[in-house]
Parts: structure tokens; C-alpha cells; sequence
């Protein structure tokens, strides 16, 4: 189904580019947003690789049988990829539920690659030597990292991993059941990242619903993440700041760092990612393709993350271009 929806969008997956000179140097590029004009994604993760960027993805409506998967030097040309796990079929299991593949999270450490991603509102882990695998279960038994009942009453996915500068991993996840008690929990990883050391601990910080993200600046823990219903205008990003990777949590006295805005041109940005290129931290985001239906259909989207003198991350400056710098 995926690669029929490709066939349809391709011409659009591209973006364009724009060079500035001065004294015949190259000094910057410009994206274009979203960064798939018709093709319908969610709920980034960004990897850097020799050279590259590899954005992992949601296929929308609601997720598909596998992940989209983009590989890009620039952001600008962009190549399809797919890779052989996870898929819907090889990650079910007896507690699975009927919902696909949603919300990956890949992160590398130690020359390998852990991925962390919904299936079946359950959470599986996998594991592979580059970023486009081959991919296998890092469990044992081909069994889900956290069963859709692990914790009941709460909403088994979402699930993002943050590696702190001492090696230590930790495994974010929770959302809530019938957009209303979103909480969020973390627990440690052991080195080989699936196992559990000690407990999850419940987390949760003021107005949070979903889609935690975790980004260390300064010295401070970022727990950033998303709240509303995704379904509408509703959907924002928000964030707390803490002192350690398990808080507690202080809000940010700036509120939503980005929501929906008054000219349609952003409707229920969230679940996003943080990454950092040439020293600039870039928040990646989705925003709902405009539609009438409460099925969702979602964008890509590119903006600079800054932060003011006392560490408040700054307002989103959504635009329809954004330069990065060579």
C-alpha cells in the first residue's frame, strides 16, 4: 500500500533550493515547508549518519504496515527507503491490538542502532548496524518491550529513548486512553538497552498528553511533549524543565512553543523531534494537512529551536522557508 501511495506522491518528494553567493561561496541553503508537499507523514525521529539524515517516520492515516523512511544529505532532495522491520505482521503478539506501526524513536550508541516504535499499541525495541538495518526484535521470543496492558489504563506508546552524556539510557513512553489522562513514564536501560534497570517511574508533567521528547541544554533536562487531541486544532508542543532526566518538573512559564495559528497556515503541530546541525538545535514537527474529516492526515515540518538568555526555549518561528547554514 505504501509504495502505491509513493507512486502517486512522488513528484512530491522534493524540495527546493535556493543558493545565496557571495564571492562565488556557497553560504546557505533553503528548505521549503513542509518538507513533503503531499505526502502524508508523522511523528518524526532524526538520526545523523555518515553524512546523512534519516527521518523515520508514521505513514498517515493512523499509521501503516511499515515506516516511512527518508534518507537526505540537505533536506532538500530526498530518497524513499524501506526497510524490513518493524512491520505489522512480525510485530503482533497475543496482547497486540489492532492498531499499525506508529512513532518511532531511533537512536545509536556504541556502532549500533535501537529503534523504539508503536505496534499494536505495544512498544517493541529493535536493533540493527545501520540505519537502514537489516532491523531485528532485540528481545528474546520476538515478544513486545511493554505489552499493550503493562500499565493499565494508559496508553502504550510513544515511546522515545535519551541517551545522557554519561551513556546512561533512558525510555520514555505513556499516552492516555480517549484523549483524556495522558501520562508519562520512564525507566532506566541496562547497556543493552531493552532491559528494564529498576522500575518505571510515572513522571508525568503539567499538561502533558503524549509524545515525550527529551533535550539536554546547559546543563538542563528539556522533557518536551505534546498535548491536545491530534485529531484537531487543538494539538500543541510544550515543555518542562527539570534538573535530572526523571525531574521533577518546573512548566515553562512561555507555554505552547508552537500551536495552531490564526492564518491556517500551522493546525495541530506536535510529536516532534530535536536535533542539532552545525551547532543549531532544529525542531522537526508535524502539522495536519487541512481536511474535514477527524481522520488525520499530517505534514513534515522544519524550524530553528532557539533559546533566550535564561534558558526559556523561544516561540516557534514557523515559515513557509527556513535558511540553514552551510
Amino acid at each position: 500500500m505504501f509504495k502505491n501511495v509513493l507512486k502517486r506522491f512522488q513528484f512530491l518528494l522534493t524540495g527546493f533550493l535556493v543558493l545565496l553567493f557571495i564571492d562565488g561561496t556557497i553560504t546557505a541553503q533553503v528548505i521549503k515547508n513542509p518538507l513533503f508537499n503531499g505526502f502524508y507523514a508523522a511523528d518524526p525521529s532524526v538520526v545523523q549518519y555518515n553524512g546523512k539524515f534519516y527521518v523515520y517516520a508514521t505513514i498517515d492515516p493512523w499509521g501503516g504496515d511499515e515506516l516511512a523512511v527518508f534518507e537526505t544529505a540537505d533536506f532538500i532532495t530526498w530518497q524513499q527507503k524501506h526497510i524490513n522491520w518493524p512491520t505489522k505482521q512480525q510485530c503482533t503478539s497475543a496482547t497486540s491490538k489492532d492498531s499499525k506501526v506508529w512513532a518511532p524513536s531511533v537512536v545509536q550508541k556504541n556502532g549500533k542502532f535501537y529503534m523504539y516504535v508503536s505496534v499494536g499499541s505495544e512498544v517493541w525495541a529493535g536493533v540493527a548496524d545501520n540505519p537502514l538495518g537489516p532491523w531485528k526484535n532485540i528481545k528474546p521470543g520476538n515478544s513486545p518491550l511493554i505489552s499493550s496492558g503493562y500499565i493499565p489504563g494508559y496508553h502504550m506508546i510513544d515511546a522515545e529513548c535519551f541517551i545522557d552524556d554519561n551513556g546512561q539510557a533512558y525510555l520514555y513512553w505513556g499516552s492516555g486512553m480517549h484523549w483524556v489522562n495522558g501520562k508519562c513514564f520512564v525507566v532506566k536501560l541496562k547497556p543493552d538497552m531493552y532491559s528494564f534497570d529498576g522500575n518505571y517511574e510515572d513522571i508525568t508533567p503539567p499538561n502533558y498528553f503524549e509524545g515525550p521528547f527529551m533535550f539536554k541544554h546547559n546543563g538542563k533536562y528539556y522533557l518536551m511533549y505534546s498535548n491536545g487531541k491530534a485529531i484537531d486544532s487543538t494539538y500543541n508542543i510544550r515543555y518542562s524543565i527539570g534538573d535530572s532526566p526523571t525531574g521533577p518538573w518546573t512548566e515553562a512559564i512561555t507555554g505552547p512553543i508552537i500551536k495552531s495559528s490564526k492564518d491556517g497556515k500551522i493546525v495541530g503541530p506536535g510529536h516532534h523531534a530535536v536535533f542539532v546541525y552545525k551547532g543549531q538545535p532544529y525542531i522537526m514537527f508535524h502539522k495536519i494537512f487541512p481536511q474535514a474529516k477527524d481522520y488525520v492526515l499530517r505534514q513534515l515540518c522544519l524550524a530553528p529551536l532557539d533559546f533566550d538568555s535564561n534558558g526559556n526555549i523561544e516561540k516557534v518561528k514557523y515559515a513557509d522557508t527556513i535558511t540553514l547554514k552551510k
